[in-house]
């Protein structure tokens, strides 16, 4: 299967990596002799390392790919020529039919390796958010460079102290000794960002009286739905700017009026549903915040046990929710920004149409 939208294939390549895109191109033009690089691959076979992988909104006609139904897909596309990406791209979507039978045949990949089983975790996740992706690999045994994440030790560092104010009111609900408070905030913290068994955690699911597959799980999805609440609070701060980008930025050369009335009525619909998508995370969010709440000021164990059996459930919801701002953000800041390039009525098009895709509800038809 061919990918010849060129213009979207080169794009990506110099817009690097988003919640819904893993540039791994990008990636390997910029650390491919680095020793790190060559020593943890993230993938063994060397065209997947270095191939574009894309959370993606199916398409009609792309349903019957798969035996179950489903709303979005893990699209692979390796470059046919990576130093001309207008020569297309070999793509293929994670767990299709025959899926394996097709990686063996046409990209060496034998059913035993990793290399599926790291496309399997890609393909659970509700986004390819870096963060996420990362800690669901290391739960696995997988630890790939760190130049597959472009995660600086400033985010880590301002997420962990999100953390430790989050779990606050937990510790303190826990602890007996007043003097280690600080202590086992630090610990406690820790354990959750690294999904480690230990005291605190252990006791935690005792109290809520939930297996360890389910607390483990559970913990999981909470650290998840912490950072997306961590990472919420800069998407909020760029959405407006955005939105106004995506209004406001002028195509060149000449448009026939139905181009022009298809990108007035697209950036009506994006502004509308940006704004819905961004309550609908808030909605979610919601969700946890009470059961939380419900724990910590109403020492009411049952809400918080609730939340964190349907976390992953939720998780999912909330990744797929959040993931498609993050990548309308990352893509519309490297595009329509400052010292982006000029760009054509029909390429703004492609990114509008890319951009409605991704945020279309099912009982949504029209851009009215």
């Amino acid at each position: 299967m061919t990918y010849r939208s060129f213009r979207s294939l080169e794009d990506l390549e110099r817009t690097g990596s988003t919640a819904r895109i893993l540039n791994l191109l990008k990636v390997y033009r910029e650390n491919g002799t680095e020793q790190e690089w060559i020593e943890k691959p993230l993938f063994a076979n060397r065209e997947l390392n270095s191939s574009i992988i894309i959370k993606h909104r199916l398409r009609q006609n792309e349903h019957d790919r798969f035996f179950a139904p489903r709303k979005n897909a893990t699209k692979i596309v390796i470059p046919i020529e990576k130093s001309d990406l207008k020569t297309g791209g070999r793509y293929i979507f994670v767990n299709q039919i025959n899926f394996e039978d097709v990686m063996q045949e046409h990209f060496g990949v034998s059913r035993d390796s990793q290399d599926l089983v790291v496309l399997d975790i890609m393909d659970k996740l509700p986004s390819l958010d870096p963060f996420l992706l990362k800690e669901r690999l290391s739960r696995s045994n997988i630890v790939p460079a760190n130049c597959y994440f472009a995660l600086s030790d400033s985010d880590l560092l301002a997420m962990q102290d999100f953390v430790k104010l989050e779990i606050t009111p937990l510790v303190k609900l826990s602890m007996e000794d007043p003097n280690a408070e600080t202590r086992s905030i630090d610990r406690m913290a820790a354990m959750i960002l690294s999904n480690a068994p230990g005291a605190n955690n252990d006791t935690l699911g005792k109290t809520l009286r939930l297996n360890p597959s389910q607390f483990q799980e559970g913990v999981f999805s909470w650290k998840g739905f912490l950072y997306y609440k961590w990472s919420l609070g800069a998407l909020l701060k760029d959405i407006s700017s955005v939105a106004d980008r995506i209004t406001n930025v002028k195509p060149i050369g000449a448009m026939d009026s139905a181009s022009r009335d298809y990108i007035s009525k697209s950036r009506k619909f994006l502004r509308r549903e940006i704004g819905r998508a961004c309550v609908e995370v808030r909605n979610t969010i919601k969700i946890y915040e009470t059961a939380y709440s419900a724990l910590t000021n109403d020492g009411n164990p049952l809400a918080f046990k609730n939340f964190l059996l349907e976390a992953p459930a939720l998780f999912d919801q909330l990744g797929e929710q959040i993931g498609v701002i993050q990548h309308i953000v990352s893509f519309s800041k490297h595009r329509f920004g400052p010292k982006s390039a000029s760009i054509t009525a029909e390429e703004l098009m492609d990114i509008l149409m890319d951009f409605e895709m991704s945020l279309r509800r099912q009982d949504v038809d029209d851009l009215d």
